[in-house]
């Protein structure tokens, strides 16, 4: 018997599609509230002490929370070629603005401290204000543009062209909602976080401006999902589907629709948990934030987060990036992913890693657990950017 048999082709798809999910709920979790605590920089801290506990509060834990955006990024790549083929080439421009940003939270952090002159400090502050605030409203229009569909089209010989233009085509008004919508999601998180690891002045503001991006997350969201039902049409295969069958995606023909993204709730009621979750998880921090509610905060926030990123995938399912101009060209779970054989081997190494990422991360969050301190970052005492 060959090994990979054990777990039929079908399964493995949709494993894989449960696991990208799981992988970019990880990243907007862990490195949402560092997006969202550089957001909030300029706004919670007033004095060059406060700013540099903030930037202790997530300094230490940053660089970690990243490996769930290069996890994610890499299993795109391995498990759905077509995916990272057009996305990586239809968002360059827009990848490379995220890139940018994120390339330069860290020289931020490295840098800032270096000289006490004010004006530098401020220039290194804003930097970390644009390396959390850009990657929070361009992954959120991303998601926009991928709901209305992408401009792409597939030749007979499966090769990609993607016929987008500009950028400023991205920034269209719904994927702009849904950028505003990521910002206020991060943004409540990171304010959620910075309840956590601070207190005083600036837990009061990080407590204040939270409870204003839980509301903006309510009310965003209940747009954005109206929006979708009355103003732009869905994808659905209208072919038989074969779900255990070679990768081509025009093997099948789609239509769009008004509606078609609400279908799966009409089919699996069940699903509906997925955006109950995200008005739920927003609800409750705002109340918890109101009651000064540390962690169970944090954690209602990051339910907010699981909510919202996950209607997007169980709204779509089975599409992964649909075409706007040639319907059938769109690709699905069922035919946009590697081969049975590299679908096993990449479950079997994600098995093995994942839980020891997962443990290695739970064992730092507990030895940097606690709050930071002023008066140690004032005296200088110990580590501290």
């Amino acid at each position: 018997m060959i090994l990979h048999t054990l777990i039929d082709y079908e399964t493995l798809r949709v494993i894989w599609w449960l696991l990208l999910g799981v992988l970019l709920i990880g990243f907007a979790v862990t490195d949402g509230f560092d997006l969202g605590t550089g957001a909030l920089l300029p706004f919670v801290a007033k004095t060059d002490t406060e700013r540099r506990v903030v930037i202790n509060a997530v300094g230490p834990v940053w660089e970690g929370n990243q490996v769930w955006l290069i996890l994610g990024g890499g299993a795109i790549f391995a498990a759905w070629p077509p995916l990272y083929a057009v996305s990586f080439s239809g968002f360059y421009l827009a990848m490379f603005a995220i890139l940018f940003a994120l390339i330069l939270r860290p020289v931020a952090f490295k840098y800032r401290s270096k000289r006490e002159n004010p004006t530098w400090r401020a220039t290194w502050d804003w930097a970390l204000f644009i390396g959390g605030f850009v990657p929070s409203l361009i992954f959120g229009v991303a998601v926009g543009n991928v709901l209305q569909g992408v401009p792409f089209r597939l030749e007979n010989d499966l090769r990609i062209f993607y016929e987008g233009t500009t950028l400023i085509e991205l920034l269209n008004p719904f994927a702009l909602l849904c950028g505003l919508l990521s910002v206020s999601m991060l943004v409540m998180h990171g304010a959620s976080w910075l309840m956590v690891k601070t207190s005083g002045p600036i837990a009061d503001r990080a407590r204040a401006f939270g409870s204003i991006a839980a509301v903006a997350t309510i009310v965003l969201f209940a747009l954005g999902g109206l929006w979708l039902w009355a103003g732009i049409d869905g994808y659905r295969i209208t072919s038989a589907i074969v779900t255990d069958g070679p990768s081509n995606p025009l093997a099948k023909t789609v239509e769009q629709a008004g509606g078609a993204w609400f279908a799966n709730y009409a089919a699996h009621p069940w699903m509906m948990a997925a955006p109950a979750f995200g008005f739920l998880g927003a609800a409750l921090a705002l109340i918890l934030f109101r009651a000064r509610r540390e962690v169970t905060t944090l954690l209602s926030s990051a339910l907010s987060v699981l909510g919202i990123i996950s209607t997007v995938g169980v709204s779509m399912f089975p599409f992964i990036l649909p075409s706007s101009i040639a319907p059938g060209a769109s690709l699905t779970v069922w035919d946009a992913s590697s081969s049975h054989l590299t679908l096993f081997i990449m479950l079997v190494v994600t098995g093995i890693f994942v839980p020891l990422i997962v443990a290695y991360t739970s064992w730092v969050y507990k030895v940097l657990w606690g709050k930071v301190d002023e008066e140690e970052i004032r005296e200088g005492k110990g580590h501290a950017y």
